[in-house]
């Protein structure tokens, strides 16, 4: 009963809104495309639009067959692609979607030796999934997803890769420095810089600060890892990073890591693949490597 070009009609009707510039997306006639949906309407007994004025608006039934597109056509266009390449005689692509600001470093470490091990295999970072990127894995938009912090859900598994300790970072010329761990109330007069994140998303309000009632002075975003770290160095903030890259930056930086009371933060990075293509060979060994990547 539903077929493909309905599933292409409906998204198209969604995004476009007229009947014109829908047609004009898919390359069809309008009369092809009114004819399909009304012999759909016909086997459903149900409309599927109607128009509100020069637009058409999706009834019920056509919002719930349009929600369907949204899963299924990324799938058809992924498997296009795949089989695609197996027709030109190429390996894959391995799209990583990225869900951890500070991973970037560790990535390329990752990246280089598993290029070599697959010359064949096309690879891209996508960055714009630096938070909230479960639905992009979904949807076909990325074959891996590396995090920090998984989200689980049906069909998605996460293994994972690495142990490392969250740790607060701070001057070397800071009162907190001589220190081995911080106490939650000793950053109640502090600057924290971060990510652009959500605080319900940064572990050290919902790990450290949150439980203990306390707060900072101030919390001011900044977009990358160099900059951020600069400002702490130059005093002019605190800031909470991996100590694995906190390690890598104290060797040219005046900056040292604290844990974040006695028993410090710890936390593990994930890589998150759709259940079903646990089998494909590239990604068991874009796992393993990262596995061995320290």
């Amino acid at each position: 009963m539903l077929d493909r070009i309905h599933l292409e009609i409906l998204t198209a009707i969604k995004e476009h809104g007229t009947l014109t510039k829908a047609a004009d997306s898919l390359y069809l006639s309008q009369s092809a495309l009114s004819h399909s949906i009304k012999k759909l309407e016909g086997q459903i007994g149900t409309p599927i639009w109607k128009k509100d004025g020069r637009n058409l608006r999706l009834t019920a039934a056509g919002e719930r067959i349009q929600t369907l597109a949204n899963r299924v056509l990324p799938q058809f266009s992924h498997t296009e692609l795949l089989l695609n390449q197996i027709a030109k005689g190429e390996m894959g692509s391995l799209r990583i979607g990225m869900e951890c600001h500070p991973c970037y470093q560790w990535l390329l470490r990752v990246i280089q030796p598993y290029l070599e091990q697959w010359p064949d295999i096309d690879m891209d970072v996508k960055q714009e999934f630096q938070f909230g990127a479960l639905g992009a894995l979904f949807n076909y938009e990325i074959d891996v997803l590396i995090t920090p912090d998984p989200l689980y859900k049906p069909k998605i598994d996460y293994i994972p890769v690495f142990d490392y300790e969250h740790r607060l970072v701070v001057s070397t010329s800071h009162k907190l420095a001589k220190q081995d761990f911080v106490l939650p109330e000793q950053l109640s007069e502090e600057v924290l810089l971060s990510y652009p994140v959500e605080s319900l998303r940064l572990d050290i309000f919902s790990q450290f600060l949150n439980p203990a009632k306390c707060s900072v002075k101030k919390h001011k975003t900044i977009e990358t890892t160099e900059i951020m770290l600069q400002m702490v160095a130059a005093s002019r903030g605190v800031c909470a990073l991996p100590g694995w890259l906190v390690d890598e930056y104290s060797k040219s930086m005046p900056i040292k890591s604290l844990r974040f009371g006695k028993e410090g933060i710890n936390k593990q990075i994930f890589v998150g693949i759709r259940t079903n293509e646990q089998h494909i060979d590239y990604l068991n060994d874009f796992i393993e490597q990262a596995k061995k990547t320290k």
